[in-house]
């Protein structure tokens, strides 16, 4: 037993500040609150008490890298800076996503309630500002915040996939997003949508594990596409519970067909694989 305390006290000496991924969670959450007043725990007086809040978070933020373990040596407040400049940018696509759940959810009744309830937003947001990140090297820290709305909504997107504008995840509940995964423009996703690897092998972690999905695509819930040389061809729609590993072409329509009659099929699940083109 006494060796064992030593071993876990000199982890705790090997990591005197150890960032704790709840700071990155509150750091995350406030500065979604930050950018939507309908996600925000405080009220401002004025602008510059705002932007007295904004320098804040970009200190904890600043204060996170400091203490993250790979960060040694990077200049914290160069880095902060660089992510506060990429705000408005993020700002505007998510705000586009809001849009794009609103047009196509007739159970929304506006891009604000889509903001302020909808578990697919709150994951693309985390999305968005932790492949922000990503893109400046931190590391870890895009990790945490991904995790930690997967965790809340049921929704894995990994900070270093590539997602396009105006996208959409409707329910959302099982929607994974591999780390090598690229998404074209005006996307939708429902829930139990896998965009995932062939392979987990190690060895093929430099690789594209993870498909392409091309502009203006839909992919209906439970649908598993694999692979990272499978391509979905632009204005495709991809059916409920379809098995996909290999690329099809543009405006293709996918889904599954009984290869029987009604009569002949019942208690049966044979099912064949059918594509058109629209």
């Amino acid at each position: 037993m006494d060796s064992f305390l030593k071993r876990l006290y000199n982890s705790h000496q090997d990591c005197p500040t150890c960032i704790h991924p709840g700071e990155v969670t509150t750091f995350f959450d406030a500065i979604l609150g930050a950018l939507f007043p309908g996600l925000c725990k405080v009220t401002f007086e004025s602008e510059a008490v705002f932007s007295d809040y904004l320098e804040k978070i970009k200190r904890q933020l600043e204060e996170i890298i400091i203490n993250s373990r790979g960060h040694s040596g990077l200049d914290a407040n160069q880095l902060a800076t660089q992510f506060f400049n990429k705000l408005s940018v993020v700002y505007d696509y998510l705000t586009e996503d809001a849009e794009a759940m609103n047009e196509s959810d007739p159970a929304a009744k506006s891009s604000e309630e889509v903001i302020r309830i909808y578990p697919g937003f709150y994951a693309i947001a985390a999305y968005r500002l932790a492949h922000e990140m990503h893109l400046l090297g931190l590391q870890g820290i895009p990790r945490i915040i991904t995790e930690y709305t997967h965790g809340k909504t049921g929704i894995d997107i990994h900070p270093a996939a590539r997602i396009g504008r105006h996208f959409s995840i409707d329910h959302g509940t099982g929607v994974v997003i591999g780390e090598t995964a690229v998404i074209g423009n005006h996307v939708k996703l429902y829930q139990g949508v896998t965009l995932g690897a062939l392979s987990v092998e190690k060895k093929d972690a430099e690789k594209k594990r993870h498909p392409t999905v091309e502009d203006r695509v839909i992919v209906y819930s439970g649908a598993t596409i694999l692979g990272g040389q499978t391509t979905i061809g632009h204005d495709s729609i991809i059916g409920g519970n379809v098995w996909l590993t290999r690329s099809v072409p543009a405006n293709s329509k996918i889904y599954y067909q009984s290869k029987m009659s009604e009569e002949e099929t019942q208690g049966l699940d044979t099912v064949i694989i059918k594509a058109e083109s629209k």
